[in-house]
């Protein structure tokens, strides 16, 4: 199957949504792309249509009001017919075809079947947000460690609250949420472990002051742990986990400065649940490939470069949301309405919004921006992690290469990055491709430069069967 329009966009969460409504009232056919069941990413995530009225997510969510604005002007231009929205279709490659873009995608709405699927346009624009990025500890590798957007996933999916007795771990104020969250559906959240100390912020007060609807949101999540007695442990980390067959202890210990822990501090906590994260990695599978420009996101990761209308160094190919360095749903969607606009302009339509709207879009994005700067700044990576590893802790679990193994050759000089470890270890080389294990696998070799994804060409699994269904002209382009 094969389809074409003015723009193709790929993801359907908060940004790819925006961009989307905003190319569409501007007059483009846009060809709206998620491997999703429904609309709204990882962000506006919710129960099956069917279970919707049983499984109550409301409280869990923000920015309602436009996720459902956004959800009917989609549908209205869906029964115009210039909207074509494939839900259940993964990216699996993108390509430069002519002075456009093939997009090849794989059906699943049928799974197990499934259907190779070809979009073409002259313009791409690539919304596919961030994944959580992990650091490993001894034990994070038994049932019942999940990571915190694992956690949050079950929650909004489905109304589960994963475990009666939880503990979280991390760092940033994505513990809050979840920990709220959690507790309000009746888990017993034993402990928050925040690795950074609040006193961060206090050299940020800018982008603070900027944003007063942070301070209510961190005030609401406050309210709801202060109501469930849920301890907030600051300079603290999860440093390991024990149990036969299935979490059912934790080891927390006060960290140093420099994220080492201090002698003497470490306790042990009975858990049936634990949550991990730290931080979010840009998902960038479909730009690198196509020659994308990255930058320093700032919190230790590679982003897609832009210039203040999201265009891409590459004509035609635009990029905004988490893409662009993790900010937030607010961000997202101002990011994709401007790059919509940039694909207006670009692509020459009479249908521009009006000229204030889009300043005030470009000012929003430039707040949002600043603030997650400062929240990278305030929540880093302990610099000292590493120390928490013994050698036989598993860094990769698809291909269980070990710390040691990894020390080992970089030790002898044999790798200086995440792509020569791999190489010689197999670290990255399993099922999920080193989403789970790259950014520790290049902090330990590479502390000090932000992680970049390897270059896949194919960046989601795709079936022999769904690829036979490929003509000769369209693997001609790939």
């Amino acid at each position: 199957m094969s389809a074409s329009g003015d723009l193709v966009v790929v993801g359907a969460g908060p940004a790819g949504m925006a961009a989307a409504a905003t190319a569409l009232d501007g007059g483009l056919r846009v060809l709206l792309v998620d491997s999703g069941a429904a609309l709204g990413g990882q962000f506006w995530r919710h129960p099956p249509e069917q279970a919707r009225h049983a499984i109550p997510t409301a409280d869990l969510h923000h920015g309602l009001p436009t996720y459902r604005a956004l959800c009917a002007t989609l549908s209205a231009h869906a029964r115009t017919g210039r909207l074509t929205l494939l839900l259940n279709h993964h990216v699996w490659t993108t390509a430069r075809e002519g002075d456009g873009f093939a997009v090849h995608a794989m059906d699943r709405s049928r799974a197990p079947e499934e259907t190779a699927v070809v979009l073409r346009a002259p313009a791409l624009l690539v919304a596919t947000g961030a994944y959580d990025r992990q650091l490993p500890f001894p034990g994070w590798d038994l049932p019942g460690v999940l990571t915190i957007g694992g956690l949050q996933s079950l929650l909004k999916g489905g109304g589960v609250a994963a475990g009666r007795r939880v503990v979280l771990g991390g760092t940033g104020p994505f513990l809050l949420p979840v920990a709220a969250a959690l507790a309000a559906r009746g888990a017993e959240v034993v402990a928050v472990c925040e690795a950074a100390a609040p006193s961060a912020w206090l050299r940020h007060p800018v982008p603070l002051l900027r944003n007063p609807a942070k301070w209510v949101e961190a005030a609401r999540y406050a309210g709801t742990l202060a109501r469930h007695r849920v301890p907030v442990r600051t300079r603290t980390a999860i440093v390991g986990a024990e149990g036969d067959g299935r979490v059912a202890m934790v080891r927390v210990a006060s960290l140093d400065a420099d994220g080492s822990t201090l002698p003497g501090t470490e306790r042990r906590i009975e858990a049936d649940t634990v949550g991990v994260g730290w931080g979010f990695v840009p998902q960038l599978d479909l730009l690198i490939p196509l020659g994308c420009d990255l930058a320093d996101a700032g919190d230790g990761t590679m982003a897609a470069a832009v210039d203040d209308g999201q265009r891409t160094g590459m004509p035609g190919l635009y990029a905004a949301g988490e893409t662009c360095g993790v900010g937030g749903a607010v961000l997202a969607v101002s990011e994709g309405a401007i790059a919509a606009v940039s694909v207006l302009t670009d692509l020459r339509s009479p249908g521009l919004p009006n000229v204030r709207r889009l300043a005030a879009k470009r000012a929003a994005v430039a707040r949002h921006r600043a603030f997650a700067r400062a929240m990278a700044q305030a929540h880093p990576l302990p610099t000292a992690w590493s120390s928490w590893l013994t050698d036989d802790t598993l860094v990769c679990r698809c291909e269980e290469v070990t710390a040691g193994a990894v020390r080992a050759v970089s030790a002898d000089g044999s790798a200086s990055d995440h792509r020569q470890v791999k190489q010689l270890t197999r670290a990255g080389m399993g099922w999920c491709q080193g989403r789970m294990c790259g950014p520790a696998v290049h902090c330990l070799v590479a502390r000090d430069q932000p992680y970049a994804p390897a270059e896949r060409l194919i960046a989601t699994p795709a079936t022999l069967g769904g690829l036979a269904g490929l003509d000769e002209s369209t693997t001609d382009h790939v």
